[in-house]
């Protein structure tokens, strides 16, 4: 019988072979070049012998049978864990006496595997029930949570800021008509030309000036409020006047006639209830017959070719004061626009830019400082710079609306009806700024 591996240097056990094997017969087949360790250096791997390098050291029997124990006091053949040694620190810290952790003993031989490779992810732990979850973890997912909550609102602060759609709350509105509302005011945008006028056409007129004008609609502002109409209706007569009066030399003695002969006429176009012309003759103190008036009105028809649909003031008014949706700015806005139609320089500019310019310097009356919002902007289609010079001229009026004699408008807002608005302080700081 053939004696041990051991005794045959130069043999390869069956646990050596790598590749180095030759055709030959036998169990154990000859192997050139490699020759084995003595018995001697062998049996200085045990425990206890003085170490050799790359030897692996045993276990000894006490450890082996202290593995065999079924319920052991704690499981120290568990890989360590940031949880578990987390736990094994609190439970030390319980007791009051701290022990030195110990480095578990492995059931199996130790492997040429990194150490890394028994520890498990923190996921693992948080869904094992055996332990609580360590203060420190606790702490450190909130400050992660807090961190992250940051980085949420820095980056909202970074964004612009948000333009707000004003039609939302009309959507079941059939007549907000919201599917097509801004198809209208583009038209409106693009129509308000034909029915501006020149800002100089006083010039033509031989007999009345820019003066009588603003006393005319001064004075047709207390009709209109005595009559209680509609808003509409003051905008169009206005309107009608100075596009009559762009194209038909007027007495001075007739003035009066156009301006209550608009007035009938805007009446008929916006008005449900319409005023009858004794009524208007009345207002006059009886200064004309009815034939003259309805003689005018076919006149006024004629000259403006029965093209009465215009967009004034306050079309833009309503659309772009649904941005804010204010009533105390609404008031102030209508009467710092109001303040405009009896001044004769305000006819260069557009219905919408004294629509939007009203709006602002409303805004920053009541605020105290510059307002304008992204939102502003992108309904009125004005930047805040464009808006800038028509603002001042109002501010200008603003102040001097209690003085003079045109204070029909003043009177207007003075009551309880229009909120007092001519009880706020103008935006005087529009005037001291350097833009």
């Amino acid at each position: 019988m053939a004696g041990s591996d051991e005794n045959y240097p130069g043999v390869i056990g069956p646990g050596n072979v790598q590749g180095v094997l030759r055709g030959g017969v036998g169990k154990f087949p000859v192997a050139t070049g490699t020759n084995r360790r003595a018995l001697s250096n062998i049996n200085r791997n045990i425990i206890g012998g003085p170490p050799y390098p790359c030897a692996v050291n045993k276990r000894g029997l006490s450890e082996r049978e202290g593995i065999c124990i079924k319920n052991p006091p704690i499981p120290v053949h568990r890989p360590i864990t940031r949880k578990f040694a987390a736990q094994l620190a609190n439970k030390q810290q319980q007791q009051h006496k701290p022990e030195e952790i110990k480095k578990p003993v492995l059931s199996e031989p130790i492997s040429s595997e990194p150490e890394d490779c028994n520890i498990v992810d923190v996921e693992d732990y948080k869904s094992s029930n055996d332990f609580a979850v360590p203060m420190y973890v606790q702490h450190t997912e909130a400050m992660l949570e807090e961190i992250d909550r940051m980085d949420e609102v820095e980056m909202e602060d970074v964004e612009e800021e948000p333009i707000m759609d004003i039609d939302g709350c009309d959507k079941k509105n059939p007549l907000a008509v919201v599917e097509y509302v801004d198809d209208l005011y583009n038209f409106y945008k693009k129509a308000e030309i034909s029915g501006c006028v020149a800002p100089n056409y006083m010039e033509q007129q031989f007999d009345i000036n820019e003066r009588m004008r603003g006393i005319l609609i001064d004075w047709l502002i207390e009709v209109h409020y005595k009559f209680e109409l509609m808003e509409e209706t003051l905008y169009l007569t206005v309107n009608l006047i100075d596009r009559f009066l762009a194209i038909q030399p007027v007495a001075r003695k007739k003035l009066q006639l156009v301006g209550v002969t608009a007035m009938l006429l805007a009446c008929k176009y916006e008005e449900v209830s319409v005023p009858v012309v004794e009524d208007l003759i009345l207002i006059s103190d009886k200064a004309y017959s009815r034939k003259e008036v309805l003689a005018m009105e076919k006149l006024m028809v004629n000259t403006l070719q029965f093209n009465l649909s215009v967009p004034t003031p306050y079309v833009f008014m309503r659309r772009f004061l649904k941005a804010s949706r204010d009533t105390k700015l609404e008031l102030l806005s209508f009467f710092i626009v109001e303040l405009c139609l009896v001044e004769y320089d305000m006819l260069k500019f557009p219905p919408s830019l004294l629509a939007a310019a009203a709006i602002y310097t409303a805004q920053c009356t009541l605020s105290g400082t510059k307002q304008w919002s992204k939102t502003n902007e992108y309904y009125t289609s004005y930047s805040e710079e464009q808006l800038r010079e028509c603002s001042r001229l109002m501010v200008i009026f603003h102040r001097n609306s209690g003085t003079g004699k045109l204070t029909g408008v003043h009177r207007k807002y003075s009551t309880s009806k229009f909120g007092y608005a001519v009880k706020n302080e103008p935006a005087n700081f529009l005037l001291e700024a350097k833009f």
